[in-house]
């Protein structure tokens, strides 16, 4: 049966090993809101203040029409201490979700200069999302006026989809943590790469070596 976001009814669980898994590992700078969409998604709660990747691997359980399938969700650590250590969770993911914060014009060119190359170069092949996060803040005054000092502006759906298009992203798509606003639709376009990874050559799209 053809995976659609249609056919995906999420429902958190621990994992159960005879399903069939998926790796998601998500990636991005520090402070982009990586923790807190995770926590926010398998939770229902949004952390009350800056969680520093302490997240601990997680797994929902979804039903792909009457077919239950487990999505393993990997942190990682966006500060550049961990450039080195952070490949090591590399292997085996069959998707990314590579984050940027709409608020954060910076962390936005980061995903063009330092994370799709990073992924590309450990994995190359395996699907990627792109994912704006806190458009909750994109029209909140302060958040406004600061960048506005700085003589920029946050981050527009169109410069997302734009970037998308550009790096060979499967899709862009972008979510709010705090109000939950689309953060459902990024898991499921998740589930839906990495069971139908779009490439035209017939082998395998799963990150095997670092």
């Amino acid at each position: 049966m053809p995976v659609t976001l249609s056919t995906i009814r999420t429902i958190i669980l621990e994992a159960n090993p005879v399903y069939p898994f998926s790796r998601c590992v998500v990636v991005g700078d520090g402070a982009v809101g990586k923790t807190c969409l995770l926590i926010s998604y398998t939770t229902n709660k949004f952390p009350s203040e800056y969680v520093p990747t302490v997240f601990d691997n997680y797994a929902v359980t979804v039903m792909i029409g009457d077919e239950p399938y487990t999505l393993g969700l990997f942190d990682t650590a966006g500060q550049e201490d961990y450039d080195r250590l952070r490949p090591l969770s590399y292997p085996q993911t069959d998707v990314f979700l590579v984050c940027f914060s709409v608020t954060s014009p910076a962390s936005f060119e980061n995903v063009r200069e330092k994370w799709f190359p990073e992924v590309r170069h450990h994995c190359p092949g395996v699907p990627c999302l792109i994912v704006g996060t806190q458009v909750d803040l994109r029209d909140d005054p302060s958040v406004r006026e600061k960048l506005s000092k700085q003589k920029m502006q946050p981050v527009r759906r169109e410069d997302g989809e734009r970037m998308a298009k550009d790096l060979g992203a499967v899709k862009y798509v972008e979510c709010s943590a705090l109000t939950q606003y689309k953060l459902k639709d990024v898991f499921d376009e998740a589930i839906v790469a990495a069971l139908e990874p779009p490439a035209p050559k017939k082998k395998s799209h799963k990150c095997l070596v670092l």
